[in-house]
């Protein structure tokens, strides 16, 4: 290919840090906060950016970011319209999976499980506390489909805007909240010469089981 980049020529190495054993919390979700707060106070942009991985019902995958809104020992979550390409998917096949990337400290965490979609109070709720552009441009876009052109879609906000004056824009019933149930998390830390830190959680009974991984 013309004008093809060779990036074996841009490799660097993983110095950032180091993960024991030792280090680890037994419940993974306070590794999760732990990890999070890292991430932000190393100047992260957007520690909250999640990929998200599902596949349709034969197994075609398709991978999006979205952003992480609130997470507790049920699961984490997120919001988008189940019109969607994502939300098709999820509704066909409700296994996903979700990565974070931290590339100030070198750092990875997968997380594997089953996605469910939250109580239509939870979407109504979160929906009211966003801005009022995001709420129009929510409201406005049924997210996926074909559109002629840009000047079609700001046409469409411009009219819910007219519409509702004082910002009250409705939430559409198709704007949900999702909840992945992981199985599965996995740490991972960037190590010199490739040789990474990796540790995986489990369920185990009313604990988790944490096992190293070769990398």
């Amino acid at each position: 290919m013309e004008g093809e980049i060779d990036h074996r020529a841009t490799r660097r190495d993983f110095r950032a840090g180091t993960l024991a054993r030792a280090e680890l919390n037994p419940d993974p979700w306070v590794q999760m906060q732990r990890w999070l707060q890292e991430a932000e106070s190393a100047g992260n942009f957007d520690p909250t950016a999640m990929a998200l991985a599902t596949a349709d019902s034969n197994g075609v995958p398709s991978v999006r970011y979205v952003l992480l809104k609130h997470f507790d020992v049920r699961g984490v979550c997120w919001y988008t319209d189940n019109r969607s390409q994502k939300g098709q998917e999820l509704a066909a096949n409700p296994h996903a999976a979700i990565v974070f990337y931290w590339p100030e400290l070198d750092r990875q965490l997968r997380l594997a499980g089953t996605v469910a979609l939250l109580p239509e109070e939870d979407a109504e709720s979160y929906f009211r506390q966003r801005p009022l552009g995001s709420r129009l441009a929510a409201a406005a876009s049924e997210q996926s489909l074909e559109i002629a052109d840009r000047v079609s879609l700001e046409a469409r906000v411009a009219e819910l805007k007219a519409h509702y004056p004082n910002g009250d824009v409705p939430r559409n019933p198709a704007w949900r909240g999702y909840r992945l149930a992981p199985q599965r998390f996995e740490f991972w830390q960037g190590r010199s010469n490739r040789l990474h830190d990796r540790f995986v959680y489990t369920p185990d009974g009313d604990s988790w089981r944490i096992a190293r991984l070769m990398p």
